[in-house]
């Protein structure tokens, strides 16, 4: 399905797919992963290059699980480090806030970068152009990377093959991410695109049905936006518990006070006790078979 220059490492859900693209001006890597995984990306990345260096590190955006890496990398490497031009003050101020980091109980390792893209330029990985695309909505300031001539997009967390990335603006005073959403959609659906590498899940090249799924759940987070505040509710206690490994089902309400993106929810939307968000949580997601009870704690069911 894809080119040679080409290879992708599937992570799962608490990192993100990782594009290793190879060419004359060196090897490129989008995206790095999240700050507990660096030891295996680093792994990952050796062992695929075989002792060559990686020249240029770029992301879709600046969310933990996709440049939680890129501290290691660069410290391994001096690899060129390249983000998204929106995300550039955000990552010079370090603001965890606006990072979805402290504020979601999540980690990252501050990093320098060497420069940004922005939609609109073109720039050469592994021996092939990609168009840079703008593609809003999960985060405000994410990019794509389409290469017209192999007709591959790396799509971030813009469309996997059953859905998206939360769309999180839309839940705190951004109601116009939505919107953005569908742009971002509608512009896919222009392209000619054979394969997509998602920012987590397998390969696909089934672009319609990805799209036809994508836009189904975002006309029903549209109509009702409560339902996108229980499904990111859920999202982040999956993510702490991939992180964490175990929780105490005791500890639950309190987590669920103390963390700063599950109390605001809590707040502006669902509207329970911290006992009985805890409580719906749990029941929710051991029916979907997200996590298990071991004794008196919780355990991640979805792979790391």
């Amino acid at each position: 399905m894809l080119p040679e220059p080409i290879q992708v490492f599937e992570r799962g859900w608490l990192s993100c797919n990782n594009v290793l693209l190879r060419g004359g001006a060196g090897a490129a890597l989008i995206d790095s992963s999240y700050v507990a995984h660096a030891p295996q990306t680093l792994a990952l990345v050796a062992h695929a290059l075989a002792g060559a260096p990686l020249a240029h590190l770029v992301n879709t955006h600046c969310h933990s699980d996709h440049m939680g890496g890129n501290r290691a990398l660069r410290d391994a490497y001096g690899c060129r480090t390249t983000i998204p031009a929106g995300e550039a003050p955000l990552i010079d101020a370090w603001d965890q806030h606006a990072l979805i980091l402290e504020f979601a109980d999540q980690r990252a390792e501050r990093f320098g970068y060497d420069d940004t893209l922005s939609a609109g330029a073109v720039v050469r990985l592994g021996d092939l152009d990609w168009q840079v695309l703008a593609a809003p909505g999960h985060d405000p300031h994410a990019v794509m990377f389409h290469c017209p001539d192999e007709r591959v997009l790396v799509s971030g967390d813009a469309l996997w093959e059953d859905g998206f990335g939360v769309i999180f603006p839309a839940l705190f005073d951004r109601p116009e991410a939505f919107a953005e959403t569908r742009t971002t959609l509608d512009s896919i659906a222009r392209l000619d695109v054979r394969t997509v590498i998602p920012g987590h899940g397998r390969v696909f090249s089934d672009v319609g049905g990805a799209l036809e799924r994508a836009y189904r759940r975002l006309e029903s987070y549209e109509q009702d936006p409560v339902r996108l505040a229980r499904h990111c509710a859920k999202v982040m206690i999956v993510f702490a518990l991939l992180d964490k490994q175990r929780m105490s089902v005791a500890s639950l309400p309190r987590y669920c006070e103390q963390v700063g993106i599950l109390r605001e929810l809590n707040a502006r939307y669902l509207r329970l006790t911290p006992q009985g968000l805890a409580a719906w949580l749990l029941a929710d997601l051991e029916r979907a078979n997200a996590l298990a009870r071991a004794g008196g704690d919780i355990v991640p069911l979805a792979r790391a």
